[in-house]
């Protein structure tokens, strides 16, 4: 994967990241994600970087991963997919503020939400999606949206899977603010700018640390334990139809629940 998949633009103390597969809706490839997290090991040891803003190219944020990879696992499990080092942006030490300028669903709902503060479009769509493809919640997002939005608007939006647009993601607590498309990044860029100027390098991860400590343990756990239940899930003819129907733009045919102890999904 090229450089140029992840670009980085520095703004006085602020580093610009956009994600850049506009053709492909910014969706994720094991070797992009890979880049990202360079990206961020290089600005945490920047001492001239004080914040991160991440957004996406052209009308996306991050449609999630990439399908073609998926494809590929429904006839290869096995296949390497994005493992444990995908949860480490939300261990960055310096604020990392996500600018949602378009669709974030599913693994682009996690990067998202592995972010500090989020500022998104007022016409972005953010979803789940994984009750939809045949898998699980990914990466401890089941206690990130536990966390944001509280139990019950994480069961609403993993086991439906339906897209929320900015305004509504704000009033359930998965962005600080909703903007219009086009003002999107220049606010992430100012709210960013602001810590840049004004707060203390030396101040601001402790207090990162101080707010996560009480939920990384839970977080790790969570998506430690999601690991082998996702592993399952690709070998579930479920996720085959779930990634078939979201290629062929259908409703999927799911088989139903089973009725025997013996017949019951891998993952029970």
């Amino acid at each position: 994967m090229s450089e140029e998949a992840v670009l980085s633009e520095r703004h006085a103390g602020v580093l610009l990241v956009t994600l850049n597969r506009p053709e492909a809706l910014n969706s994720l490839t094991l070797d992009m994600d890979a880049r990202y997290r360079q990206v961020l090991a290089a600005a945490e040891a920047d001492p001239e970087i004080r914040a991160v803003v991440v957004t996406g190219a052209g009308r996306a944020f991050c449609a999630g991963a990439d399908l073609a990879a998926l494809e590929a696992l429904a006839e290869d499990p096995e296949r390497p997919h994005f493992g444990a080092a995908f949860r480490t942006p939300l261990t960055f030490s310096k604020p990392l503020i996500a600018a949602i300028n378009g669709g974030c669903v599913g693994l682009g709902l996690v990067t998202a939400l592995c972010c500090d503060v989020r500022f998104v479009a007022d016409e972005a769509k953010l979803g789940t999606a994984f009750a939809q493809r045949g898998v699980v919640a990914e990466h401890g997002l089941s206690v990130l949206l536990s966390r944001l939005a509280g139990v019950g608007t994480a069961m609403d939006l993993l086991l439906s899977g339906r897209i929320v647009r900015g305004p509504e993601a704000v009033r359930l607590g998965l962005a600080t603010r909703s903007v219009p498309r086009e003002e999107v990044v220049r606010t992430a860029l100012e709210y960013a700018g602001e810590i840049a100027r004004n707060c203390s390098p030396a101040s601001v991860p402790v207090i990162k640390k101080q707010v996560q400590e009480s939920f990384l343990g839970e977080f790790h756990r969570a998506a430690d334990n999601a690991e082998p239940l996702l592993r399952a899930a690709f070998r579930h003819p479920d996720y085959a139809e779930g990634i078939r129907s979201y290629r062929e733009k259908r409703s999927p045919r799911f088989a139903g629940y089973a009725r025997g102890a013996g017949e019951r999904a891998p993952w029970n």
